[in-house]
């Protein structure tokens, strides 16, 4: 873990506090830096969109079969 002091803005951290149901400052800050690299992540897989880096059948992939009327059973 890294210790380090922080400037925030009171009322946005109870509120993120009460929001997202963490009980100390530190698990509301360790959230959403989490949240905010999951979201940049996911961000960056819009960039490749029309990259052309994959070439293939989805189908072939996921080694679909054709709908036989029936549905599968979970």
């Amino acid at each position: 873990m890294k210790r380090t002091n922080l400037v925030l803005d009171e009322g946005v951290l109870e509120e993120a506090v009460r929001l997202s149901g963490e009980r100390t400052y530190s698990a509301v800050v360790n959230r959403a830096l989490r949240l905010f690299i999951d979201q940049a992540k996911a961000g960056r897989i819009l960039e490749l969109r029309g990259s052309g880096l994959w070439e293939g059948s989805l189908s072939d992939v996921r080694d679909d079969e054709p709908p036989t009327g029936r549905r599968r059973r979970a």
